[in-house]
Formats: structure tokens, C-alpha cells, sequence
């Protein structure tokens, strides 16, 4: 007999419980299907499968400056905070910018992290709503009313870095 006929009645004698009786047990009818998953270890690694699906979205969402705006379109803003959103990634500052013919638009600016802003001194007490400030930094590539925040200036002359993703933004220093 050759090999794979030997195989061929080992695997039948396993399959109908026929042979020696030191043999495997016969399995269960059931138990010749495949299953990706099924019972507490099956459970447990779905739950892993998607806590890792879940942390990688973060990381998907996140983008490098040169994705969303454009170093070539630099904007200089005046007006008031209206509104400051502390979230990873990215903090958002909304400013209500007055245009030279009197009408309002509401600008979006990003910041660093929470984090990239307190390590430059930002604080939730350093942007109060209804503070004038005037924000350098660089338009959305979709020229939408966003824009990537370089720094600060405060009326006083006070300025604060926003923990800017900007290539030439890494070089400035902290001034106070």
C-alpha cells in the first residue's frame, strides 16, 4: 500500500471511529467544519482583534501637515476666541476674524496636542473666550476657513507657540 493510502485509511479510521482503540476519540460532526471563532478563547480573541482595530483609527485620523495645509498660503488672524476645543489630537481654536468689508467669519485653528501646548506654557487660563488674539499660520489646502496655527500674539505683545506641525515651526522658541 503506499503512503497516501495509508493516510487515506488513517484518516477515515479517525473520522468514523473505526481502528485500534488507542486511537484519537471520534470528533464530533460539528467539529470537522472550520470556525474563525467560538467559545471563550474564540471570544477572547475578537475582543483583541477589535481593542486593536479601535486603537488604529486614532492613528488613521491623524495626518502630516503637507496633507491637510498649505505652506504656500500663509494667514495672519485678528479676532476673538469664541471657542477651545482641548482634544487629541489636536487642539482647535474657533476665533470669530472680522473682514475688511465688516462682515464675520469663523476661522478653525489646530494646534498642537493638549500635551505639545502646556509643554509650551498654553493653558485653558492663557485662551479665555472673548480674548482678542492674533494667530499666524497657514490655510487648508481645501481653502476652507481652517488653518494650522504657528503662534499666538497677544494685544500686550505676549506670544505662545501652538505647537505647530509646520516644517519651520519646530525651530521657533518659546517667548513670553
Amino acid at each position: 500500500m503506499t503512503i497516501r493510502g495509508e493516510k487515506m485509511r488513517i484518516d477515515s479510521a479517525f473520522y468514523s471511529g473505526q481502528g485500534r482503540r488507542n486511537r484519537l476519540p471520534r470528533l464530533p460532526h460539528h467539529s470537522k467544519q472550520w470556525t474563525l471563532v467560538g467559545g471563550a478563547g474564540g471570544f477572547a480573541c475578537a475582543l483583541m482583534l477589535a481593542l486593536t482595530l479601535a486603537a488604529a483609527v486614532p492613528a488613521l485620523a491623524h495626518h502630516a501637515f503637507g496633507g491637510e495645509f498649505d505652506a504656500n498660503r500663509p494667514v495672519l488672524l485678528k479676532g476673538k476666541i469664541i471657542k477651545v476645543e482641548w482634544v487629541n489630537p489636536h487642539t482647535w481654536i474657533h476665533m470669530e476674524v472680522v473682514k475688511p468689508d465688516g462682515s464675520k467669519e469663523v476661522w478653525m485653528v489646530e494646534g498642537g496636542s493638549p500635551n505639545a501646548l502646556l509643554r509650551h506654557g498654553v493653558t485653558r487660563a492663557s485662551l479665555p473666550i472673548g480674548t482678542e488674539i492674533v494667530v499666524d499660520g497657514y490655510q487648508s489646502r481645501d481653502h476652507s476657513l481652517r488653518a494650522n496655527g504657528r503662534n499666538i500674539t497677544y494685544p500686550d505683545g505676549r506670544k505662545l507657540l501652538l505647537g505647530s506641525s509646520a516644517p519651520d515651526a519646530q525651530n521657533e522658541t518659546h517667548q513670553k
